[in-house]
């Protein structure tokens, strides 16, 4: 399997994955949600923004790829996210909504790139404005790391709330093979 086609997986998995955390989260009162638990962004709304505002900040830094232009025109017209706590949505309602276009946004991207894509080394500027140049498929990895690594937080959270979010391993996406 490709790169690209791994990666083709990891989005997929990330859309329903964050359908499945919505929908256990929309069980909860918004008192709950909004919760301190101490987690490292306080609570289940907060770890939800906090991927959101990752995702953004990441997708605007991939979208300066020359191939990418096109795929992620909307994604560079967003605003950009102040800090990794900020809370750009304060209800579970608008943060859901915003989830569901940006997962698939994510999909039309990946589905967009070419193997060559990947191999791209990407100028940005990190979160402490020094210049840096990575591989762009190492960066994508880390994106869908990140974001498992930030549900993973939420899952438990929403465990300890006593909400349940069911099979969560990328095992359950991976298709079946026909042919050995």
């Amino acid at each position: 399997m490709s790169l690209k086609h791994h990666f083709e997986l990891l989005a997929t998995y990330n859309q329903w994955m964050n359908s499945k955390v919505y929908e256990a989260a929309g069980h909860l009162s918004a008192t709950d949600l909004a919760k301190d638990r101490g987690a490292f962004f306080g609570s289940i709304l907060g770890t939800l923004n906090h991927v959101v505002v990752g995702d953004t900040i990441w997708l605007k830094r991939f979208a300066t790829h020359p191939s990418c232009l096109n795929s992620l025109r909307m994604i560079a017209d967003l605003q950009n996210p102040t800090s990794p706590d900020q809370i750009a949505f304060d209800t579970l309602g608008s943060l859901s909504e915003h989830r569901i276009w940006l997962d698939r946004q994510i999909i039309h991207w990946v589905a967009e790139l070419s193997e060559g894509d990947l191999d791209f080394v990407l100028m940005y500027l990190n979160h402490e404005g020094v210049p840096t140049k990575k591989r762009y498929s190492s960066l994508v990895l880390h994106f869908f790391n990140h974001q498992t690594h930030h549900r993973g937080q939420v899952s438990t959270l929403l465990s300890q709330s006593g909400a349940d979010i069911g099979v969560t391993d990328l095992l359950a996406q991976i298709p079946e093979e026909t042919h050995v």
